[in-house]
């Protein structure tokens, strides 16, 4: 057994990147139904498809968690508009809840501090009583919004 096939166990929460028939990206949800084969393949459960299994390739598939929520777009304009920026955070927030998960709390840090990354902390959120911050970060003219652990200098005193 490869170490690739211990990391999915049945009814784990997971995503699955892909393009749908007309070419365009999208992000499925949904839950392992069995143990994974010898070829690295499992059956995966996937929201709005449960009449049908679908069978996946393991290195295709991430489990799903608060820092694994991504939403990736390939135009930086989204960051160089205060508000566009705030808009970020609700786009991010139904994609967590898309996902599956559930956000306690959300705070908007207005229009997002800059971060020393380059990139923005755009707000603060908490799930299953953790904190946690989320970012919008740039790099080669693409964006990434992700919720990640506040940085050390970053938490709150208490």
């Amino acid at each position: 057994m490869n170490r690739a096939s211990s990391r999915f166990d049945r009814g784990d929460r997971v995503r699955y990147r892909t393009t749908d028939d007309d070419g365009l990206a999208i992000t499925l949800y949904g839950f392992v139904g069995g143990k994974p084969d010898a070829n690295g393949r499992v059956v995966v459960m996937f929201d709005g498809h449960l009449r049908s299994d679908t069978v996946v390739m393991l290195h295709d598939l991430d489990h799903v968690s608060i820092t694994t929520v991504t939403l990736d777009y390939a135009d930086t304009t989204l960051v160089d508009d205060p508000s566009m920026r705030q808009g970020l955070v609700h786009f991010w927030t139904a994609e967590a809840e898309h996902a599956g998960l559930v956000v306690d709390e959300v705070v908007p840090l207005g229009t997002g501090v800059r971060d020393v990354t380059g990139g923005y902390a755009l707000a603060e959120l908490t799930s299953a009583g953790q904190l946690y911050v989320l970012r919008v970060n740039v790099a080669d003219n693409a964006i990434c919004v992700r919720a990640d652990l506040p940085r050390r200098f970053e938490r709150p005193v208490r």
